[in-house]
Parts: C-alpha cells; sequence; structure tokens
C-alpha cells in the first residue's frame, strides 16, 4: 500500500469506532467503486430510494448504478419543474432509503452540513426509514470547528458557483457571513449522534469525492 493508503486505513478505522459510538452504523471503502457496490447491496430490490443534492453520489456512479435496479426512485434530477421538484422532496420523507453525502464531518463524528432550502437536512433529520451518508476522506477535519469551517468556506462557495447564484462568495471564493437573497447557508446542521440507533449510516470512501 502507498502511505496515503496507509494513513486513510488508519484514519478510518479511528472514525468508525467514533461514529459507532455515536450510534451510527459506519464502515469504510478504499475506492469509489468499492463503495458504490457495498450501498446498493444494502438496499433491497423493491425499496423506494431518494436523494439530495449530492454531487459525490452523482459522480462515483452510484445514482446510475441504482437506475439499473428494481427499485422505485423518486429522482429530483429528473423533475421538469420546480413544482415537481418540490412535491419529489416531499415525498422523499417517506422513502425506505435516502441518500447523501456531507459537508464535513469532524475526526470524532460529529457530522456538519449546510442547506439552501433544508430539505437534505430535514430529511436526514427526520422521515425516510434509513439514511445512507457518503462521505470522501477529503470532508474529514479535525474537530467540529474546523468542519464549520470546511462546510462554510469550502463547500458552500464551491456550490454557489456549481448554482450560478448571486452571493458574494460566488464574486470572490470567501464566505462573507451574508444574509443575501440567494444564500445557500440558511440552514446548519449538526448531527452528533444516529437516532435511533443504527437509522444512520455512515460510508468512508479513500478518494477526495464532492466538494
Amino acid at each position: 500500500m502507498t502511505p496515503k493508503e496507509i494513513r486513510n486505513g488508519q484514519l478510518a478505522q479511528k472514525m468508525i469506532k467514533n461514529l459507532k459510538r455515536r450510534n451510527f452504523d459506519a464502515f469504510y471503502c478504499p475506492t469509489a467503486t468499492e463503495a458504490v457496490e457495498r450501498v446498493s447491496a444494502m438496499i433491497p430490490d423493491g425499496s423506494s430510494v431518494s436523494w439530495g443534492g449530492s454531487m459525490t453520489i452523482r459522480d462515483m456512479g452510484l445514482t446510475a448504478a441504482l437506475h439499473k435496479r428494481d427499485l422505485t426512485l423518486l429522482d429530483r434530477d429528473l423533475a421538469e419543474t420546480r413544482e415537481e421538484a418540490q412535491r419529489i422532496y416531499r415525498e422523499a420523507f417517506s422513502a425506505d432509503y435516502y441518500l447523501s453525502s456531507v459537508n464535513a464531518i469532524s475526526e470524532d463524528g460529529v457530522i456538519v452540513n449546510i442547506d439552501g432550502n433544508g430539505n437534505r437536512v430535514a430529511a436526514i433529520t427526520f422521515g425516510p426509514k434509513h439514511v445512507i451518508l457518503v462521505a470522501g476522506l477529503n470532508k474529514v477535519t479535525q474537530d467540529v470547528q474546523s468542519a464549520l469551517a470546511r462546510a462554510r468556506s469550502t463547500a458552500s462557495p464551491i456550490n454557489a458557483a456549481r448554482f450560478d447564484i448571486k452571493t458574494p462568495c460566488r464574486t470572490d471564493g470567501t464566505c462573507h457571513n451574508c444574509n443575501s437573497p440567494e444564500s445557500i447557508c440558511n440552514y446548519i446542521h449538526f448531527m452528533r449522534n444516529s437516532h435511533p440507533a443504527g437509522r444512520h449510516t455512515v460510508v468512508l470512501v479513500g478518494e477526495d469525492l464532492g466538494y
């Protein structure tokens, strides 16, 4: 193994221990390909599945793989109108499985997400029977304070550019703690524990994924 692979494996094992202490299920996949196979195997045929706006699960090919399965997919990407997307957002609360990534996660297992509309953090918090969170180790920070800083100063400006919205961070790539009408930092979500125990599964991946 390379030095990076050794470090990733060691870090992942430390985090799995901390996540399980917080009542999450957790496991590590060295590659995105392995993660797609593992997550897909967790979801039985016939299940209803939805997801948030994560680029991680799209870029790694997970959503494409699920479209080949015998599943009921609530796929916001296929919505033709804003109204249809809003309907899917709400239907996602009754899904068997909800998929997302995270904006950041501390080494001791606290997950930080920031939303503009709040549908993702709402579904992660309450509704779907099972939530699977896929996170590349590039999302890992040393502590909660640095996790919040990563979410606000790295993930949010990049997502603002992705959506091409009119916020100060879209202009210069730096968080201004703004109150812009188009802000995508309206809801800041800290998840300390999985409740009820085992409802959330964290899949750590030894690759850089998402923003």
